[in-house]
């Protein structure tokens, strides 16, 4: 029989400030991350605003002389991996090292080290290209620095699925653990890609929100006046392991993972499939993975980018999936508040599905003053709500049609 599987431990560091308090209580007020650029001068950008982390000092979570050299991005991760294992209350030792895995998610890795050595290369030469470019740039050396930190060294990888990646790190972890291959893994989702190349990227997609004159503002889901997403930065790290582990030395339960499942749209590079087919696939997988019905589910925290294809398209496939259950399930996109980490996005979620089954308490979509045409579920607009959420969906989907959805429980015995 494939084991169960609990999550003990969260570490985030987010727009709404750095550890798992400062974050859930900002984002249960209803709080906006989003502001103004200052990682760069965005003047002649179309784009000037973005969820940055403010008041994060890596050396508060590693030596001095790993901070100085080590990318942001990284950082987060072994910071948040930190927190993560700290609230769980686990001790990795020589005895248990080898069953301590790590699976993370990032969509574009060290982007800023890349525009920076790009540079160097451009204006003096290749001799002046820093020998640390290369290791500090890919995205599988978050979980790599996470397993050197913490000695954890079971299953190591990096999923880069663009914002899916998260929500498929969490997954696979989750399926590792039952498979039997480890008994406890850090997982979830790290980016930190606020730099011209990103913005511009974006700009040129037409993409992101504009609203500059009005940052918190600009990260409106499901609103008719939605003009695209805010990128956000940060990290989202679980510590899940076996029941058995967690019950043998009593630690809190936060939630239990009960369901994943992913889906392919094969249909557009940035596009999603129309109304949603592929969304809807990849929701009645994880629902067969977790053998329960629509009707079980309690909450979802959305996709919900503020991008008219990605919310019009979500909806239709929750109402597809869930049928008449749709209309009375809150379903909230915690993007309105902390902008899109992209494939960070999964792992910040992840752990507000969890901590809305632990307190009891349903974030709200903030911005969301008119509904657009077809959106027309409840999106908890403005105000956290308070209810008992026994079981919870949390739903990421990526460019290249890339789909993943978890399903997260109370724990009961």
């Amino acid at each position: 029989m494939k084991r169960r599987v609990v999550i003990t431990g969260i570490g985030l560091i987010t727009p709404l400030g750095v550890g798992l308090e400062a974050s859930w209580s900002a984002l249960c007020a209803g709080r906006s991350g989003i502001g103004e650029i200052t990682r760069f001068d965005a003047t002649g950008y179309a784009t000037r605003i973005a969820g940055e982390v403010k008041g994060f000092n890596a050396e508060d979570f590693m030596p001095k002389k790993d901070a100085r050299r080590t990318q942001l991005f990284i950082a987060y991760a072994v910071a948040a991996a930190r927190m993560a294992l700290e609230d769980s209350g686990f001790v990795i030792c020589e005895t248990n090292e080898n069953r301590v895995g790590v699976i993370t998610g990032c969509g574009l890795g060290g982007l800023e080290i890349l525009e920076e050595n790009t540079r160097i290369l451009q204006e003096k030469g290749p001799k002046r290209v820093s020998p640390f470019f290369i290791p500090l740039m890919i995205g599988n050396m978050a979980p790599g620095m996470i397993s050197m930190h913490f000695k954890a060294k079971g299953p190591n990888a990096s999923v880069a699925t663009a914002c899916a990646a998260g929500t498929h790190g969490v997954g696979e972890a989750y399926q590792t653990i039952r498979a039997g291959m480890a008994d406890a893994m850090f997982t979830g989702g790290v980016e930190s890609v606020i730099t011209p190349t990103c913005i511009a990227g974006f700009n040129a997609m037409k993409a992101l929100s504009t609203r500059n004159d009005a940052p918190e503002k600009a990260s409106r889901p499901f609103d008719r006046d939605r003009d695209g997403f805010v990128v956000g930065e940060g990290a989202g790290i679980l510590f899940i392991e076996t029941l058995e582990s967690a019950l043998d030395r009593g630690a809190r339960i936060y939630a239990e993972l009960i369901g994943y499942g992913m889906s392919s749209d094969g249909h557009h590079m940035t596009a999603p499939a129309p109304e949603g087919e592929g969304m809807a696939r990849c929701m009645r997988v994880a629902l067969d993975s977790a053998g329960i019905g629509p009707s079980a589910i309690d909450y979802i925290n959305a996709h919900g980018t503020s991008t008219q294809l990605n919310d019009q398209y979500e909806t239709a496939a929750v109402k597809a999936v869930f049928g008449d259950h749709a209309k009375t399930t809150p379903m909230s996109s915690t993007k309105s508040m902390t902008g899109h980490l992209l494939g960070g996005a999964g792992g910040i979620e992840t752990a507000f599905a969890a901590l809305t089954i632990h307190d009891g308490i349903i974030p709200p979509t903030i911005n969301l003053d008119n509904p657009d045409e077809g959106c027309d579920l409840d999106y908890v607009p403005h105000v956290a709500r308070k209810a008992s959420v026994s079981i919870a969906m949390s739903n990421s989907f990526g460019f290249g049609g890339t789909n993943g959805t978890l399903i997260l429980k109370k724990f009961s015995t």
